[in-house]
């Protein structure tokens, strides 16, 4: 499994028309928590311009899918998204951990 970022920009209007549209992502982004898909999602926040969600995934398709098919993307609350690989390296969850050569500062 790898890791992919789905990155949202959202249109102008964004929060102003959020509302009308948040239950049909949630009963989206939800199950494809559960299912193992989605990792994390939500926004950034000043300004609120920008929306990330963590995919984990065989290939970038699965978050592909997920944003053509959200309602914040067809109803036109979203202007542009792309998909990123995101080589996790440290962590628990890290699809490719790399650890410093045993007894050997990193610094």
């Amino acid at each position: 499994m790898r890791h992919f970022l789905l990155f949202y920009d959202f249109a102008p209007d964004y929060a102003a028309r959020r509302n009308a549209y948040r239950e049909h992502h949630l009963a989206r982004a939800w199950p494809a928590s559960e299912r193992g898909e989605l990792v994390l999602a939500g926004a950034l926040t000043d300004p609120l311009d920008t929306g990330v969600l963590l995919f984990k995934a065989a290939t970038a398709a699965t978050a592909e899918e997920f944003a053509r098919n959200d309602p914040y993307v067809v109803n036109g609350l979203v202007a542009a998204w792309r998909v990123r690989e995101w080589i996790t390296a440290v962590g628990e969850d890290a699809t490719s951990p790399v650890r410093a050569p045993s007894g050997e500062s990193p610094i």
